[in-house]
């Protein structure tokens, strides 16, 4: 084995040993990394701009000494001097690797930027946000009915508007004498109407009558993506929606490898809130702007995450939820301000958390209960919403279930070969020709079939680059359709398949979807060990809704509701193939969309949905997948494709998978469970 340094890349999760000494860019553009560079590497355009991370990384199996790199070097410092750079960012073409090292691509370093796929779902919503405005008439000072201009505010509010022992801040008090006296003792006050623990507080404040707005922040805070919807609090419109990376990628894909890295390094913990607080600044830079709003009009805000994210968002240390029993700091509704989360919108402004609801079932699943309502529903709804731990909920009016389940970032295009994140040119759609057994696809940003004529000619700008997730998903169902791909989840010889896009690749196989190496492009293949990743989160995805289903007493649900962006691109039939899901009819199964944004805009918009939510969590019952024994038994029958004991009828009825074997070695590992498909007894409940 090598003992050159090992180089791992993120988010692409693309690693490889070079010799000390190689420039971080080359190291990239060897592995296929997306990492920008117009200059040639001169230090002169900035574009390749990188942030190492240092300390333990227990998900890659590697310590980052803090010499990881190559000191800073002429080029960088002069660059600094006359441009700067961000704290902790190097330059890619003249930083050199000298030991092994763990290395993030900012978004803004990325060729083919990613697309976060979180948009506003059209949703009619009742307005009752949490700040509204009031026009008022203040009685002038008197010097024989001497008092401050603040009480005669107060009193003009209680009077004129019925709004009681009204408080005010700082900044206002600082702000408001001027503000009066313009507006001839006629103002517009934008006023916080308070809750159970916050009385009333004014907010802002104009001369005579503002004909403008105020405005609202919903945020779904991932550990993959962090989303916002920027909404007008009078009209309830969306004014905006944009995305960024959560920059927390670089200390692990997964939350449990974020848990790791806080045990893991002293100040781990501390070093992720601040990312994830930057990237939010970032965020809500990017939003405002697209909406051509000044920050200090955004006075409110809701927050929904899952239980790490929460967490570091708090900047509360995660490592009780990295063992049982789970522990949350907090599982009520948090009401903060925006100063406590150094966030860059309205000093004042109020934030609100939605109340989490388990150990590893967030605020992101509460949202997604608010949006969807399984607790009013007649049927029984699985909902699931697909991401790195996915949340799932069973329900109706009787009662509702939830549990997470860790997948993985599989799903996302990560740990997988010639896995990416969804961006122009990732492949999203594969259908494979029954006679030939050749794959044709879609890529993100082109209409067209890789078999259209104009293909070619429409993704000339973006290239072909790799698979996003829901490409992913989509190869393997259709390898197991046309007999690619056997139950167990191998990939069968070329011979035995009859495919000539599958060849040799070590003791297994590998199956050709796109070769573009003539034109210096990628050679993007479908693995043994691919299959092996999707087996292994599609598994898990699928235990934690059949656990639901076990404590529910049923064996099939009426409706299945896909939610998370990543659910909203997903075709039913092909997630059903894999057996992501349960069997049901597949008009049954349908997508919410951003489903958790939703909830968030919801809360935002009406303040009395955020009781509403609270009392719902607290009638929500939780089970933990990590003490249940049928978790795992459920697991290992999941891991075949589609399942290696459940009957899946309505499947059969239309789709008719090969009944085929490739594991020719008598008894060797040749897929999921070590196990032939459909020969596994089933066993009896306990």
């Amino acid at each position: 084995m090598s003992s050159d340094p090992l180089v791992i890349f993120t988010p692409s999760g693309k690693r490889g040993r070079f010799p000390k000494g190689t420039p971080v860019l080359t190291a990239a553009r060897q592995l296929g990394v997306d990492l920008d560079s117009v200059c040639g590497g001169r230090g002169i355009c900035s574009k390749c701009q990188v942030s190492p991370g240092y300390g333990q990384f227990s998900k890659h199996g590697v310590t980052v000494a803090p010499d990881a790199l190559s000191d800073w070097n002429a080029v960088e410092e002069r660059y600094d001097e006359k441009r700067g750079l961000k704290e902790g960012r190097r330059l890619g073409c003249q930083a050199t690797v000298q030991g092994d090292v763990v290395i993030d691509v900012p978004p803004e370093s990325q060729v083919h930027k990613q697309v976060v796929r979180k948009r506003a779902e059209a949703r009619e919503i009742v307005l009752n946000p949490s700040v509204k405005l009031f026009y008022v008439e203040v009685t002038e000072p008197d010097m024989h009915e001497p008092s401050g201009d603040l009480e005669r505010l107060r009193t003009a509010l209680a009077e004129q508007w019925e709004l009681e022992k009204v408080t005010a801040d700082l900044h206002i008090l600082q702000m408001m004498q001027p503000v009066l006296r313009k507006g001839a003792w006629k103002v517009t006050v934008a006023v916080h109407l308070g809750d159970q623990e916050n009385a009333a507080r004014i907010m802002n404040i104009w001369p005579g009558y503002y004909e403008g707005t105020v405005y609202g922040l919903a945020v779904d805070l991932g550990s993959t993506t962090i989303a916002a919807h920027l909404c007008d609090l009078q009209t309830g419109e969306v004014m905006a929606s944009s995305g960024v990376m959560n920059p927390q990628i670089r200390f692990g894909e997964d939350l449990m490898s974020r848990v790791s890295y806080s045990m893991m390094n002293p100040d781990g913990a501390q070093e992720m809130t601040r990312a994830v607080r930057e990237g939010m600044s970032t965020l809500f830079t990017q939003i405002a702007t697209e909406g051509n709003v000044a920050p200090d009009l955004i006075v409110d805000a809701v927050f929904v995450c899952n239980p790490v994210m929460h967490h570091l968002l708090l900047g509360i240390d995660p490592f009780e939820l990295g063992q049982a029993p789970f522990a949350l700091a907090t599982s009520g509704a948090l009401r903060l301000r925006a100063e406590d989360l150094d966030l860059n919108i309205h000093p004042s402004a109020r934030v609100y958390l939605l109340p989490c609801i388990a150990g590893h079932v967030g605020a992101d699943a509460a949202a997604v209960a608010l949006s969807e309502a399984p607790e009013k529903s007649n049927d029984l709804m699985l909902v699931v919403d697909v991401g790195t731990n996915a949340e799932i909920l069973l329900g109706n009016k009787e009662k509702v279930l939830a549990c997470s389940s860790p997948t993985g970032p599989a799903f996302e295009g990560a740990q997988i070969s010639s896995g990416q994140r969804a961006a122009p040119g990732a492949i999203e759609r594969v259908e494979i020709d029954p006679e030939t057994k050749v794959a044709r696809f879609k890529v993100i940003g082109c209409d067209l079939w890789s078999d259209e004529e104009g293909f070619e000619e429409a993704v000339a700008s973006t290239g072909i680059t790799g698979i996003c997730g829901s490409g992913i998903i989509e190869m393997v169902a259709e390898m197991r359709i046309h007999g690619i791909v056997d139950a167990p989840g191998l990939i069968g010889s070329a011979e035995q398949t009859g495919s000539a896009s599958v060849f040799a690749d070590g003791r297994t196989n590998s199956y050709l979807v796109y070769d573009g190496t003539e034109k210096g492009g990628p050679k993007i293949t479908v693995t043994n060990r691919d299959i092996r990743e999707i087996q292994m989160a599609k598994a898990a995805l699928y235990s934690g809704a059949r656990l639901l289903m076990d404590k529910f007493g049923i064996d099939k649900v009426d409706r299945v509701v896909l939610a998370g962006a990543f659910g909203a691109h997903i075709s039913p039939k092909h997630a059903m193939v894999l057996g992501m899901i349960p069997d049901a009819p597949l008009e049954k199964v349908t997508s919410a969309g951003n489903a958790a944004g939703t909830g968030a805009r919801i809360a935002l918009l009406n303040t009395d949905a955020r009781a509403e939510i609270e009392a719902t969590v607290r009638a929500i019952h939780k089970i933990e997948t990590a003490v249940e024994p049928r978790f795992q038994e459920h697991f290992v029958n999941a891991s075949a494709i589609p399942n290696a004991v459940e009957p899946f009828p309505i499947l059969n009825s239309l789709v008719a998978l090969p009944d085929v074997t490739f594991n020719t070695g008598g008894g060797g590992t040749g897929g999921a469970g070590g196990e032939r498909g459909g020969r596994r007894r089933r066993r009896k409940a306990t």
